[in-house]
């Protein structure tokens, strides 16, 4: 049995839980979150917390187990309150601003790159070179962020690019400058 799928989840005051059957729905002061489990997954409520239980003992129950123990806890945690990812946008004329459902990057290229927001998510831009993701959805979340790292990743050599907050980027060295000896004996 999994040690973190044996571990109870425990509610929050103001969050719902409907389990029906497979299809488990979550509600709370932020929004409403739903999940299919699957067959040899199952959820109980007992009082102010859920027990998720595994009924096989193969390998594959017992992975499962801990993995929708820890979705189905993302979930609580969501519908309370929203997860975050903070992006920071390095590099001299690179900035980022909200269009509508879109969100405008201007990262280098010669044209704007254009991304759109999906449902569920919000976008804020304190600052130029400031994107904040936030949502209920942890996964959502996390991929929508990392989608827009995805359009310029930090570089090594000057650090320009977009990444997380808080994220270390190894630099490497530049070319090394040869010097009037090195031509001379060549």
């Amino acid at each position: 049995m999994s040690r973190i799928g044996r571990a109870p989840i425990t509610l929050p005051s103001g969050v719902k839980v409907k389990p029906e059957g497979q299809h488990l729905q979550v509600e709370g002061p932020m929004g409403r979150l739903s999940a299919t489990l699957p067959a040899n997954i199952s959820v109980r409520q007992e009082e102010q917390q859920l027990i998720v239980a595994a009924s096989g003992q193969d390998t594959s129950s017992k992975m499962l187990h801990g993995l929708y123990r820890a979705l189905i806890a993302n979930m609580v945690q969501g519908v309370v309150s929203a997860f975050t990812k903070e992006l920071e946008i390095v590099g001299i004329g690179y900035r980022a601003q909200l269009q509508g459902k879109q969100l405008s990057l201007h990262v280098g290229f010669s044209h704007p790159v254009l991304v759109p927001i999906p449902e569920g998510i919000a976008v804020e831009v304190p600052k130029p070179t400031s994107v904040i993701v936030k949502g209920m959805d942890k996964q959502l979340v996390g991929q929508f962020a990392a989608n827009l790292r995805r359009v310029a990743p930090p570089e090594p050599y000057k650090g320009k690019g977009i990444k997380y907050v808080g994220e270390v980027v190894r630099r490497k060295a530049g070319k090394a400058a040869t010097g009037a000896g090195a031509k001379a004996a060549g």
